[in-house]
């Protein structure tokens, strides 16, 4: 019969069944999509610069901190905002007064920056009371000897 279901074994109409193995695809589809996700969360908020290299680094959680940037021009970026010396220290002093205790700076400097430029962005850190202070830098990679 043309469009019509045919008979069951019981006389009548045909049971409507759902395939499982269509459903586990998609579900694994979409728990692979959250993995992928979650893992582009974990990157600090900074401008790109080119991270000096460190034999012990473990990686960082920018999470629910503040990424100060130092280019290799040595200007300072506030998360993604290139801004002047002066503007960092008040944005420094607002953001202490803003979290409070929960302040967290991480140091994201390129492996080009001038020491006098990290050490300026330390001190001034210091200087406003900040103490959980990260600084990201890049594994050396392993040689075969």
């Amino acid at each position: 019969m043309a469009g019509g279901s045919a008979p069951s074994k019981s006389g009548g109409p045909k049971k409507a069944r759902i395939e499982i193995i269509p459903l586990i695809d998609v579900v694994f589809f979409l728990l692979a999509t959250f993995v992928l996700f979650t893992l582009s969360l974990n990157k600090s908020e900074g401008v790109t610069v080119r991270l000096p290299m460190a034999k012990n680094t473990e990686p960082r959680d920018p999470s629910g901190a503040v990424t100060v940037s130092i280019t290799s021009e040595n200007t300072i970026a506030w998360n993604k905002d290139l801004i002047a010396l002066d503007e960092f220290i008040n944005r420094l002093q607002a953001y202490k007064q803003a979290a409070g205790a929960e302040t967290r700076i991480l140091v994201n400097g390129d492996a080009d920056a001038g020491f006098s430029s990290a050490r300026y962005v330390l001190d001034e850190i210091r200087k406003a009371g900040i103490s959980k202070v990260l600084v990201e830098t890049k594994a050396i990679p392993a040689t075969g000897r």
